[in-house]
């Protein structure tokens, strides 16, 4: 069974371990991170992940800058690979190689989800790997996404922890086809109304008309 690391342990520095005792909150946090989410990937996660348009990727330089790249692509190019495993097709970009050129320093990634509809976002951190789409065809034809255009490079990301954020201050957002689908049932309705309405007024106008037949 996979097992992944706390995520309390990798980032629950001596530091921060001081500030949260010094604002009360040392205990609770290790009561509530103590079996925080050790197993593989959960059917609600993948749910999740498989869900994302858009998420971001934080990588660190030789010059000790974090450094973070926005990704995305329709709902469902973060592709699950394994109980413990995503990935995704990079496409062309501006070609700063960033990302990239961070990787070869170091391969720890944190990655952040969000969804503002649902108010919910996903912090994860993991070991990235990022080849040539040209070096592996079997990946690329897993990770591609029809009409998202050629393929520059793959990624893929052991995911070492994870966790969840709390709802607060997340001001829920909506893209175009959320708003679509949300007014939609409320929509359909007031075109049958007006319909109706404006059967009724024809037939109330055709009723009240006056003769225009010369006596």
């Amino acid at each position: 069974m996979t097992v992944m690391e706390n995520y309390a342990e990798l980032l629950f520095t001596d530091a921060v371990k001081a500030y949260q005792e010094k604002a009360g909150m040392r205990e609770k946090y290790e009561s509530i991170y103590q079996d925080r989410h050790r197993g593989p990937l959960d059917d609600d996660t993948i749910a999740f992940l498989s869900s994302m348009t858009s998420f971001y990727i934080a990588t660190t330089g030789s010059h000790g800058w974090p450094y973070i790249q926005h990704r995305g692509g329709p709902a469902g190019f973060i592709k699950i690979l394994g109980p413990d495993t995503i990935g995704f097709a990079d496409y062309l970009g501006n070609r700063q190689f960033i990302t990239r050129g961070n990787l070869d320093g170091s391969n720890r990634v944190s990655l952040f989800f969000m969804d503002y509809p649902r108010r919910a976002r996903l912090k994860m951190l993991g070991e990235a790997r990022m080849v040539d789409a040209a070096s592996d065809p079997e990946l690329q034809n897993t990770l591609d996404q029809d009409g998202q255009g050629p393929v520059e490079r793959l990624m893929t990301i052991k995911i070492v922890a994870r966790d969840w954020n709390c709802p607060k201050y997340i001001v829920p957002r909506y893209t175009e086809e959320q708003v679509a689908q949300l007014i939609a049932p409320r929509l359909n309705q007031l075109v049958e109304e007006n319909q109706l309405l404006k059967a009724r007024i024809a037939q109330l106008e055709g009723k009240q008309s006056p003769d225009t037949n010369p006596e």
